[in-house]
């Protein structure tokens, strides 16, 4: 199965459930210019997970004509507070070389 396959399978289960993932937007103009994943990964407890609950921040995208007005800072925070709401325990950002500064 392709891995779009995969990924539209994925989405339909946990779109729905805000304790499993969280998907803001930034709209403009009714139209989406930015947006973000969020996804809890449960994981084994650890010192620095104590209870094996990792938020992931991913796939954290704008439009190239609306970049530098802090839409993805934003979408950062968001997902960070929707973190806390869901107790994890740390959150991780993977990031390509454009998005480290974030």
């Amino acid at each position: 199965m392709p891995w779009r396959d995969h990924a539209r399978a994925w989405f339909n289960q946990v779109v729905t459930d805000r304790h499993v993932a969280c998907f803001p937007v930034v709209e403009k103009d009714g139209a989406i210019v930015a947006c973000a994943v969020g996804t809890l990964e449960l994981g084994v407890p650890n010192p620095q997970c104590p209870r094996g609950r990792t938020a992931r921040r991913a796939n954290v995208i704008t439009l190239p004509e609306h970049r530098g007005q802090g839409y993805a800072t934003a979408l950062v925070a968001f997902v960070v507070a929707w973190a806390r709401s869901i107790e994890a325990d740390r959150v991780d950002l993977s990031a390509t070389p454009d998005g480290q500064r974030l």
